[in-house]
């Protein structure tokens, strides 16, 4: 019943969404043509539920570059335009997933999608329990790397101080998968992007999420 109630949920707050944010979505578009002459959309390939490739897609914030990869998970900043840091700080660069929510390849909450070059990072031994769930928008994981993984752009120390933490929470939401829990996400998303646009970190969120990490990892 629980993925019924989140289907039809997911279809009404996707059409809504996209309603709601179309001038987010004309300053997209107006900003990355302005920005950097070329496609408006990114598109991903990425890893869904049951382990499924789908194609993810996402303004891009980036100038295009021949061969680029995506084994890193830190972004490449030197292609990143002014305008791309903007639409990554406030999340503009993800609306078109609502796209992939109306198709059924992601939901609005979830552990989120995996990129191909990385699947063994995120989908190996219990971790690969976020595969039996619809990949998200947002949730816990992304919310942690939205608070704090964001600000680390070396890879090594992005290891060493954000994955293993960011991994722990997707099998975490997992675990607390539920109607009320995906709305307690949804308003978490919505207080973390006001914070951003202040400048701001959600501090009493994150470390809500650091609790949660940490009590999963101690249990398993």
């Amino acid at each position: 019943m629980y993925q019924i109630v989140k289907r039809c949920f997911d279809l009404v707050c996707a059409v809504v969404g996209i309603l709601i944010t179309s001038p987010l979505w004309i300053i997209g578009i107006v900003g990355i043509m302005l920005s950097d002459w070329g496609p408006l959309f990114y598109t991903a390939h990425r890893i869904g539920k049951n382990n499924k490739p789908f194609k993810m897609y996402k303004f891009r914030s980036m100038r295009v570059a021949k061969g680029a990869n995506e084994t890193s998970l830190r972004p490449d900043e030197e292609r990143i335009f002014p305008f791309g840091h903007f639409i990554r700080k406030v999340k503009i660069d993800e609306l078109p997933q609502l796209l992939n929510i109306l198709n059924g390849t992601m939901s609005l909450i979830g552990p989120r999608p995996v990129a191909q070059d990385q699947f063994k990072l995120f989908r190996t031994g219990k971790w690969n329990l976020a595969a039996e769930v619809p990949v998200g928008l947002s949730g816990p994981a992304a919310l942690y790397d939205f608070i704090y993984g964001d600000q680390f752009t070396d890879e090594k120390e992005y290891m060493e101080k954000v994955f293993e933490t960011r991994r722990e929470l997707e099998y975490v939401y997992v675990k607390k998968a539920g109607f009320w829990y995906d709305i307690k996400m949804i308003i978490y998303t919505i207080i973390c992007i006001g914070y951003a646009l202040f400048g701001k970190e959600c501090t009493w969120i994150l470390n809500e999420l650091r609790a949660d990490a940490t009590q999963s990892s101690v249990k398993d």
